[in-house]
């Protein structure tokens, strides 16, 4: 199934819209890393000290491919009233065979507190039952990343367990929290 790059997801109330990330968006995305960096280090492998205005570039580069071949879905999250750039939400790892896919997301530490994780991940999460035809959806987290937790209980995600050594950051592996969400914890 193909699904066209060309689409855009509002939240209810309007506060954020969702888009595929476009090259003339690497700037914010470093510049709200660069924000973000004491929060995401601790949790995002790819946040490492030696990030550069060359990981966003690159990352965008990759996402028409990606989509294409319907690997990875990434949108960015603006804040529509704004038009700041407040984080990236999407899925990825979609296994075609079970119908399911991981949802990750962050959000500039500037902008904690205001619920955009959550909707973000709702938004996503639709479009991922409703678009792509999953029947689930994992949002894995580090164990000890409460506000990410936090956000899985704010969507209606089911807790499922500690996975072991399942989440990569640096050199090591850590524990992870597994939830899931169907269709049926978004209605």
């Amino acid at each position: 199934m193909s699904i066209s790059r060309n689409v855009e997801l509002k939240s209810v109330n309007g506060q954020i819209i969702l888009r595929p990330p476009e090259l003339e968006d690497a700037e914010n995305i470093y510049n709200a890393v660069e924000v973000s960096r004491a929060e995401l280090t601790s949790w995002m492998d790819w946040c490492r000290p030696d990030f550069s205005i060359d990981v966003p570039l690159e990352w965008i580069k990759r996402q028409p491919q990606d989509w294409e071949q319907g690997k990875n879905y990434q949108f960015i999250i603006i804040d529509n009233a704004t038009q700041l750039f407040m984080g990236c939400c999407g899925i990825n790892h979609i296994n075609q065979y079970y119908l399911l896919g991981n949802l990750g997301y962050w959000v500039r530490s500037d902008r904690h507190g205001e619920g955009i994780a959550t909707e973000a991940t709702k938004l996503v999460a639709l479009f991922g039952f409703q678009q792509l035809g999953l029947r689930r959806i994992e949002i894995i987290t580090g164990e000890e990343n409460w506000a990410s937790r936090r956000v899985t209980e704010k969507v209606g995600a089911i807790y499922e367990g500690i996975l072991r050594k399942r989440l990569k950051l640096g050199d090591k592996n850590i524990d992870a929290a597994m939830h899931s969400l169907i269709l049926a914890d978004l209605e």
